[in-house]
């Protein structure tokens, strides 16, 4: 069938595209661009709606194998569809954890029916332990785009050069979970005057800082790619910044739940505002909305972490880390940054779709060009949304932002020229 999406602003900052146009879809791709008349087409109007590059999460967690009550990859894409993403980068964080290529072919194969496409990320170690390297050029063949131990660091810093030196080899990126484990011990939040008055064990945020000193100096000693997750601190910007003015191969994300929450939501012991990183200070949020208007941060990744209902809802210390968001990422950044004019559509589209498909190297992504795949998403900017948590798609609802109103939603998500989501 072919598809007609009529009249919306196309904002493509990869080919210099902001106006407003048609796109034909046939065949999965891209026929045409521009002013398009179509007699035997399915037509969407899209008057006043905003057409992006389809989006792309470069970090979730599908609880596939393992603890698929709380998350499987079907269900995981589902949400991603829901939620704009076209393509989303899947954690090995399982359990069995993704360490060898049997493993990486089974993520692969199930995500074939998946609504979206779900990437295999790879461990770095056997068995996540940060001991011994796992098979990096075996994985890579069975598709596994990056590597890390995400959820933790690989302590020993000659395993990490060992393994950021085979990928160089298969010129794949390491997502580096930066933090030493030694400060961080077993802390539940940020550490600071006003979590110790809540009598919480902190997390301080040189544990960040030094966990992303030491990968950014590797990346710089062996020539490496490597990637900065869920950045929380001000102070791991500015050593970002300091690296990258050195020609540094570093990029890095943050997430919604640390650009629009902070530690002072900890006072209702809600374990939904639980998460490593922690929420950090009012002062360090500031300083990453800072780093996405500057350009210091590549990405806005979910780090999607769905856990049961039992699991979560216990108090406060003996809950699990981890809130979910694919369903909330859309709305949030379009209305706390982009409807409040601190970033512009075409930085949305940087930060959740061309920024993500180059760190990955994702060909065919990222872009809306005639003879592409048509991966593409669509947002309304007037529409308002309620975020519910019993309306999700996701087998999990340990979200923070249950019951925030919102302008801007997904309204369309199209993979390879397939509607996956219309709610127009």
């Amino acid at each position: 069938m072919k598809i007609l999406l009529k009249g919306g602003r196309v904002v493509s900052p990869a080919n210099k595209i902001d106006r407003v146009m048609d796109i034909l879809i046939e065949d999965g791709e891209v026929k045409e661009v521009g002013e398009v008349r179509c007699e035997d087409c399915q037509v969407y109007d899209l008057e006043k709606k905003v057409v992006f590059p389809g989006l792309i999460d470069l970090h979730v967690h599908f609880r596939e194998p393992g603890r698929e009550d709380a998350e499987d990859i079907d269900s995981g894409a589902r949400a991603a569809a829901r939620g704009g993403f076209v393509a989303v980068a899947m954690m090995p964080n399982t359990d069995p954890p993704i360490d060898d290529p049997l493993r990486v072919r089974f993520v692969a194969e199930r995500s074939r029916s998946a609504s979206v496409f779900v990437f295999p990320v790879g461990a770095l170690t056997r068995g996540r332990k940060g001991e011994e390297l796992a098979e990096i050029y075996l994985m890579a063949r069975e598709g596994a785009v990056a590597f890390s131990d995400d959820g933790l660091p690989v302590r020993n810093p000659l395993v990490l050069r060992r393994g950021l030196e085979y990928l160089l080899a298969v010129d794949l990126p390491y997502l580096s979970h930066a933090e030493d484990l030694d400060l961080s011990q077993d802390g539940l939040a940020n550490e600071s005057p006003f979590t110790a008055k809540l009598g919480l064990r902190g997390r301080p945020w040189v544990s960040e800082a030094i966990g992303v000193s030491r990968d950014v100096l590797l990346a710089e000693f062996t020539g490496a790619r490597v990637h900065i997750q869920h950045v929380s601190t001000g102070r791991s910007l500015d050593i970002i910044r300091e690296a990258r003015s050195r020609g540094v191969r570093v990029t890095c994300e943050v997430t919604p739940h640390h650009l629009f929450l902070d530690e002072e939501v900890l006072e209702s012991f809600d374990p939904n505002f639980k998460m490593n990183p922690p929420l950090r200070t009012p002062r360090d949020r500031e300083e990453l909305i800072k780093g996405i208007k500057d350009g210091t941060v590549d990405a806005i990744a979910t780090d999607h972490a769905p856990h049961s209902y039992d699991d979560k809802e216990v108090e406060f210390n003996a809950a699990p880390f981890g809130v979910i968001g694919l369903e909330t990422a859309v709305p949030l950044v379009w209305d706390r940054l982009v409807r409040r004019r601190i970033i512009s559509p075409r930085r949305f589209a940087e930060l959740l779709s061309v920024n993500p498909a180059k760190i990955l190297g994702l060909r065919g992504f990222g872009i809306i060009e005639k003879g592409y795949p048509a991966h593409i998403t669509v947002v309304d900017p007037r529409r308002e949304v309620v975020v519910d948590r019993d309306e999700f798609a996701s087998r999990s609802r340990n979200t923070p932002f249950h019951g925030w109103k919102l302008k801007g939603a997904v309204v369309m998500t199209i993979v390879e020229g397939e509607v996956v989501h219309n709610a127009l």
